[in-house]
């Protein structure tokens, strides 16, 4: 990294090569989504649910990490297409968890195969101690941020 007169330098700043990574795998996330009629955001709402049944938006939202506005909408979308029900009226406060339907399920199941694909064409070329180490700084990293 070069001072912070100088500016960073791209060529090795770990910071933008991870967004550049970033960008990559959401493209290819997105490309083998939309055949599916799914967009990222739409499969990981799926996968939170499926995962961790009950919900909230705005759960789902920090989990997605989109808008509560953007989720809102997007909930509402699942429910019409039959993937994700949520009571008519929050039992507590103003909440409405989301559970998956079967179809739910049924169209994770798809989207999940899709993006294990993408991450598998992602990771090939690394051995399984080059994924370990990889998960490992990744973390390390998330952590010194946090």
């Amino acid at each position: 990294m070069s001072t912070a007169d100088d500016g960073v330098d791209l060529g090795t700043s770990v910071g933008y090569e991870l967004k550049v990574a970033s960008s990559a795998l959401r493209a290819a996330m997105e490309l083998a989504l939309r055949p599916l009629g799914m967009t990222v955001t739409h499969y990981s709402t799926l996968e939170l649910l499926a995962q961790r049944p009950g919900l909230s938006g705005s759960q789902l939202a920090r989990g997605t990490f989109v808008t509560r506005q953007s989720m809102h909408v997007l909930l509402q979308s699942l429910e019409e297409q039959g993937h994700v029900t949520r009571p008519a009226e929050a039992e507590v406060g103003k909440s409405l968890p989301a559970t998956l339907t079967s179809l739910g399920r049924r169209r994770l199941a798809l989207a999940s195969a899709a993006v294990r694909a993408v991450e598998l064409r992602m990771l090939e070329r690394l051995t399984e101690d080059d994924r370990a180490e990889a998960l490992r700084l990744l973390r390390a990293m998330t952590d010194a941020l946090r």
